[in-house]
């Protein structure tokens, strides 16, 4: 008896989510990646103060025979880190 309940409650909600994911407009729209006109720049500079920074921080923590490596591992960091950070003024926009 309570077997047969839980799988009509299931069935049951099962069908009510078939009903709710049907598309309510038939619409053609064009999926398209805008970016600001000085992404590149934006981009560029972040790049650059990411570099700093991480190669600051990185000269930081690294250890006392480390420096150099602790420099250049922060810098690489901190270029990738800014460079996406400072991109992200690009965004996908339907049409």
């Amino acid at each position: 008896m309570m077997k047969t309940k839980l799988i009509a409650a299931a069935t049951l909600a099962c069908s009510a989510l078939a009903f709710t994911a049907v598309p309510l407009t038939v619409e053609a729209r064009e999926r398209v990646y805008v970016c600001d006109k000085n992404v590149k720049k934006k981009s560029n500079n972040g790049t650059l103060v990411g570099a700093v920074a991480g190669g600051v921080l990185g000269n930081v923590v690294a250890g006392n025979g480390a420096k150099t490596e602790g420099t250049v591992l922060g810098a690489g960091v901190g270029a990738v880190a800014g460079h996406q950070i400072a991109k992200k003024s690009c965004r996908w926009v339907y049409r």
